[in-house]
Formats: structure tokens, C-alpha cells, sequence
């Protein structure tokens, strides 16, 4: 991984997600959601985090940069959730891959084209453990929620901003719209031709904007 050669990378299990973590409590709402992952960046002895996550980890990211932003010297949000309400139509998406999943697997560029969906042609080796957390683990959450325009307004930390062109997690250019309008945002871009999956889809270029952007926000410390 390119950015591991030159920064030291954490991939945190999701909260409510399968993984190796063993969750003890319920998360009840966006204030648990940032204690938890606070208290998980204080037992790590990490200060001065670039925090990046794609969908619900772009939500989390961005919940911390507004509940708990004390260790944080940048956000880099992926498609995420919290700027629109996640519609019927996203849903409805992840529901129909998994049924494409089970298809055989001559089938699945034509039907990658039909639904868009990066996971009907990535590597087996990225999705299987993806399909196995689908099948064998059902989450205790709600989408999620879209913050209100307060609560964008709170944030502090260094914002990028990266979404798909053909993204159904919502509008590209009304979220994007609303973002810039609320958010301190350093950079902002709508990838042509790319859906939700961002970085299984253009992964040289998430790495190549992370770094940039880790380098830009380390300058002006």
C-alpha cells in the first residue's frame, strides 16, 4: 500500500460491523459513535490523526470531526454518509449485488453493467470476506443519518471531499453543494465514471489525493 511506505496506516474494524473486534456495548447514537472511536485513538497513543473512511467510515469520520475532533488534523471523506439522507434507491443497490453475487460468475460483467456495482468484478480475495460479513452478520443500526446544517457548521479539522460521478449513496452535485457550503473544505472533486466504491474503483487516485492532502495539512501546522 502506498501510503503505509510513507505514513504509518490504522484500518480500524467499523463499529456495529463484522470484524475481529468482539462490540461489548450498543451504540445508541453520533455521541457514542465518537467516544468509541476517541477512545480507540487514545489506547493507540495516536494525536494529530488523518482520518480517512469510505460510506459509514465516511460518516464516522466526519461525526468525529464534529463530536470529537481533539485529535484530528484532517478528515478525508470517501462517498460518505451524513450529507443527504441515504435513499431508497442505495438500498435497493446493495440488495440487488448481493443477489448478483450468487450468480455464476460468467455472468457478472453483464451484470456490473447493468447495476454498476464495483464488487460484481472485483478480485475474489477483496470480496470474500465481504461476503461472508453479509451473510453471517446482521448490524443494530439505522443508515446513516443525515447531520444537520449545525452540526456541518461545528467542524473544525481540514476537510477533502472525494464522491462518484455515478454514486446512488445520493446527488453528487447537491451534495457536494451543501458541503462546500457548510464544511471547511480544502478540496473537493466528483470522480467521472466512478461509483460508491471509490477506492476499489480509482485506488491510484484516492492514494494519490490522500497523500497530497496529509502533505498540504502537515505544511500549514
Amino acid at each position: 500500500m502506498a501510503i503505509g511506505r510513507r505514513h504509518p496506516v490504522y484500518a480500524i474494524d467499523t463499529i456495529d460491523d463484522p470484524g475481529a473486534s468482539v462490540q461489548r456495548r450498543l451504540v445508541t447514537g453520533s455521541g457514542d459513535a465518537a467516544a468509541w472511536l476517541s477512545g480507540v485513538l487514545t489506547d493507540l497513543g495516536l494525536d494529530r490523526v488523518h482520518l480517512a473512511g469510505l460510506s459509514y467510515g465516511g460518516w464516522l469520520a466526519l461525526n468525529q470531526a464534529v463530536h470529537r475532533p481533539e485529535r484530528l488534523a484532517s478528515v478525508t471523506l470517501l462517498d460518505p454518509g451524513g450529507l443527504a439522507k441515504v435513499p431508497l434507491r442505495f438500498m435497493l443497490s446493495l440488495l440487488a449485488t448481493l443477489f448478483a453475487m450468487r450468480t455464476p460468475e460468467s455472468w457478472r460483467p453483464a451484470l456490473y453493467r447493468l447495476l454498476g456495482e464495483q464488487a460484481l468484478v472485483e478480485r475474489p480475495e477483496i470480496m470474500r470476506p465481504v461476503l461472508i460479513g453479509a451473510r453471517g452478520f446482521r448490524p443494530d443500526r439505522s443508515p446513516a443519518r443525515r447531520f444537520t446544517d449545525d452540526e456541518l457548521r461545528r467542524v473544525t479539522v481540514p476537510t477533502q471531499l472525494i464522491v462518484g460521478q455515478r454514486t446512488k449513496m445520493f446527488r453528487p452535485a447537491l451534495a457536494v453543494a451543501r458541503a462546500q457550503l457548510l464544511l471547511p473544505l480544502r478540496h473537493t472533486e466528483i470522480v467521472s465514471g466512478v461509483g460508491h466504491a471509490i477506492p476499489l474503483e480509482a485506488p491510484e487516485l484516492v492514494t494519490e489525493r490522500v497523500l497530497g492532502f496529509i502533505g498540504r495539512a502537515a505544511d500549514q501546522t
